[in-house]
């Protein structure tokens, strides 16, 4: 089984899974991301985003392919190009950490391993840009698969929460605790990854 892990760049952005390659849940604010939905244009905004983001700071996520069919993705950025991220209750992140946005491991490709790959490429890609953190934020009422990850999902996989709140807490992992991660963080990676299987749905905060 041959694994590659390449940078999201706008020639493989047609590789997502349909709902995630036109999802702008975090890429724009609520109400433009809503105006972007009802005239169609989300795909454009979209690759419009990844080309800014790109440009400006560098790769801002990685798809992971095995045997030449992608198995899953993770996107991130520094906060300043989350527009979405500042409607939540908890915000702002820290300014020495990136925000982790959305990942997913598609289900037939979960129980490999992936989610720890991936993981572990984006720290060692972070650490070398100089940051010391990544911070999410989680969803502590979660019942089915959405934009925003389970909070206690990223909980078991080693962040910790930085500011609480009843349903949105901000949370944080530590890049360097996750460089000597044991195996037995697989299956709390696999639900986390797996847990963005559906058409987001753009609810009020």
């Amino acid at each position: 089984m041959g694994r590659r892990l390449v940078p999201l760049t706008l020639d493989n952005l047609p590789d997502l899974p349909g709902r995630c390659r036109s999802c702008v849940f975090w890429e724009l604010d609520p109400v433009s991301g809503e105006a972007a939905i009802r005239a169609g244009r989300s795909g454009l905004e979209k690759e419009a985003w990844i080309s800014a983001v790109l440009l400006e700071w560098g790769s801002c996520g990685r798809i992971v392919y095995v045997d030449d069919v992608a198995a899953g993705f993770v996107l991130y950025a520094p906060p300043a190009y989350v527009p979405r991220a500042m409607a939540f209750p908890t915000s702002p992140v820290s300014p020495d950490a990136v925000q982790l946005m959305t990942a997913l491991i598609l289900p037939r490709f979960q129980g490999q391993g992936l989610g720890r790959v991936i993981v572990q490429t984006v720290v060692k890609d972070l650490l070398r840009r100089g940051f010391k953190a990544i911070e999410a934020f989680g969803d502590a009422r979660w019942k089915e698969p959405a934009c925003v990850l389970p909070a206690d999902h990223l909980l078991a996989v080693g962040f910790k929460t930085v500011r609480p709140h009843p349903t949105y807490p901000r949370l944080r992992l530590e890049l360097r605790t996750t460089l000597s991660w044991k195996e037995d963080v697989e299956l709390a990676l696999d639900r986390l990854l797996g847990a963005v299987q559906k058409e987001p749905v753009l609810r009020p905060l």
